[in-house]
């Protein structure tokens, strides 16, 4: 098991002891009817959880905004001594490359903040945040990018995703926060206002309202999550996750703008194909970022698919055989065709590698086989399969075998607590189809 699974113990163990009102209703109160999991119920020495009181500490949570530069610091000295916060982020990034953060909120357990982001300058906030044992989000993705993005943090280390945490329980891999606090703690929130303009002063009262009970459940919900994940022992496989997910996030965030083409290439492009894409995806990312605005804005991937099949040589082609949006191609078509005429004219020799295509099949002898180990050991750990083995790992595990790399080469998310099942159970189950494999991959076997 990695290091990062066993350090999950320990820091779940520091915020244990850093909140004590929140960790007395979890442990000390009779079990309430909302218990989140059936399986605590039945674990005869789980400690007892206490939904109610769990809510009523948060519906006397108090309420402070954070206007001014100077009272951030109560947020930061907060921040040193909660052992554990959860957060949430509102933005607006639907016509922007760069996303305007407008609110932080932040729940320390007895206080919750709202942080007015565009009055304050957030470089400490990085930083404490950092620092805390265990930071809570749900459905972390977007915020995680806006806070790499304006930090300049190295990966997080201490994130605990409800999402992530609760398809361990339930096989539901995206389970939204309204959904999860209804079925976990029988609570009902209001979601409507998540497209409203969060950059307005004042926000309205509704849009206030829909800030804070964006954090105010989440420590609650947390501990109901925690009680039935360590009722099953699963709490640790579920830690190393959420910091796979943090770590995979800041990758994400830093490609190269050489590399983004990557994101849309398909299997069936040849390499001059592929030398166009690169070309005209680079090109595109350059440019939403010097004019600040969505990549889609400058050309939807559906065009970008034209014209990597089309390879048009001309305005009217470009106008004619691409959905390229009129407004861009009068601003940049010349431009773009210069991008399509020079990666057209590159040698082979400097053609970007084509994809390894997926494994395709008619006979299910391996998919079978392989299901088969997956839901076994599912079991046998008791967690989802669906969990256990995402979809895109197992592509690319099938390459690593068809192709006789390294089982260095395997994605992160097969290196951690996953890494023994797969290396001595998976791929000898795998080898042992390996012919059907590269035959399903249009490998020529020898």
């Amino acid at each position: 098991m990695s290091n990062t699974v066993s350090n999950a113990s320990a820091q779940s163990n520091a915020s244990d002891i850093n909140d004590g009102s929140l960790q007395e209703a979890a442990n000390t109160e009779p079990m309430s009817a909302a218990t989140s999991s059936e399986s605590v119920s039945n674990t005869p020495d789980a400690e007892v959880l206490d939904i109610d009181a769990l809510l009523d500490i948060a519906d006397d949570v108090a309420i402070t905004w954070v206007r001014k530069q100077g009272d951030l610091d109560e947020v930061i000295d907060a921040l040193a001594t909660c052992g554990r916060v959860a957060l949430d982020t509102e933005f607006i990034k639907r016509d922007t490359y760069y996303p305007r953060l407008a609110l932080v909120q932040l729940n320390t357990g007895d206080h919750v903040y709202l942080l007015d982001a565009p009055q304050l300058q957030l470089t400490e906030l990085w930083e404490a945040l950092r620092k805390v044992d265990v930071a809570i989000w749900h459905a972390c993705g977007e915020d995680l990018g806006i806070f790499y993005l304006l930090s300049g943090c190295p990966p997080l280390t201490n994130i605990f995703d409800t999402q992530i945490a609760l398809s361990y329980l339930t096989g539901q891999l995206q389970m939204g926060y309204q959904q999860a606090l209804a079925d976990q703690l029988d609570m009902h929130i209001d979601k409507e206002h998540s497209q409203s303009d969060w950059l307005q002063r004042p926000l309205t009262d509704e849009q206030e309202q829909y800030a804070i009970d964006d954090v105010r459940y989440l420590p609650a919900l947390y501990l109901s999550i925690e009680h039935a994940l360590k009722a099953q022992g699963l709490y640790d496989y579920v830690w190393a996750d959420c910091q796979l997910y943090a770590s995979d996030l800041y990758d994400s965030q830093h490609v190269e703008d050489e590399a983004m083409y990557l994101t849309m290439a398909d299997y069936r492009y040849n390499s001059q194909q592929m030398a166009i894409l690169k070309g005209v995806a680079t090109w595109r990312e350059e440019l939403a970022r010097a004019t600040n605005q969505p990549r889609t804005f400058v050309i939807k991937k559906q065009a970008v698919r034209e014209i990597v099949t089309e390879k048009p040589n001309s305005m009217r082609e470009l106008a004619h055989k691409t959905t390229m949006h009129r407004s861009m191609l009068r601003l940049y078509g010349e431009e773009l065709l210069k991008v399509i005429r020079d990666a057209k004219s590159l040698p082979p020799t400097e053609h970007p590698d084509c994809l390894v295509p997926p494994y395709r099949s008619k006979n299910k002898v391996l998919s079978k086989a392989v299901q088969q180990a997956i839901d076994e050991h599912a079991r046998e750990i008791g967690i989802p399969a669906s969990v256990l083995m995402r979809k895109k790992w197992l592509g690319q595990l099938y390459e690593v075998v068809a192709l006789d790399k390294d089982v260095s080469e395997l994605p992160q998310g097969l290196k951690g607590w996953r890494n023994d099942w797969v290396v001595k159970i998976l791929i000898p189950v795998i080898k042992k189809h390996k012919t059907e494999l590269q035959q399903g991959m249009g490998i020529r076997v020898q």
